[in-house]
């Protein structure tokens, strides 16, 4: 059974930071191309960071020199590290992975920005 399960969300104050982490299982993590995702209230899910099974990394525009990708291919992990968050970073975080046809998400994990 494949199971992607993010964790380190939570509440944070402006300009502060978390990491989040994503624990795969189930599947050959190594192989896989992995990506955070994340979903706004009343927006669409949009691309946050994205790192290669050879380790290339992709981020959006809207992170790039504040959040960072990488991943541990040892604990089956990819870390999303977020500082100098923004109150328009609040939303569900979501892990994916895939590989070929193969495509699988995690539940996600809620950040919230505020003050």
């Amino acid at each position: 059974q494949v199971q992607l399960v993010e964790s380190g969300g939570g509440l944070v104050q402006p300009g502060g930071s978390l990491r989040l982490s994503c624990a795969a299982s189930g599947i050959l993590f190594s192989a896989y191309d992995m990506g955070w995702y994340r979903q706004a209230p009343g927006k669409q899910r949009e691309l946050v960071a994205t790192i290669t099974s050879a380790g290339s990394t992709t981020h959006a525009d809207s992170v790039k020199g504040r959040f960072t990708i990488s991943r541990d291919n040892a604990k089956n992990t990819v870390y999303l590290q977020m500082n100098s968050l923004k109150p328009e970073d609040t939303a569900v975080y979501y892990c994916n992975g895939r590989f070929r046809w193969r495509d699988y998400w995690g539940q996600g994990t809620q950040v919230t920005v505020s003050s």
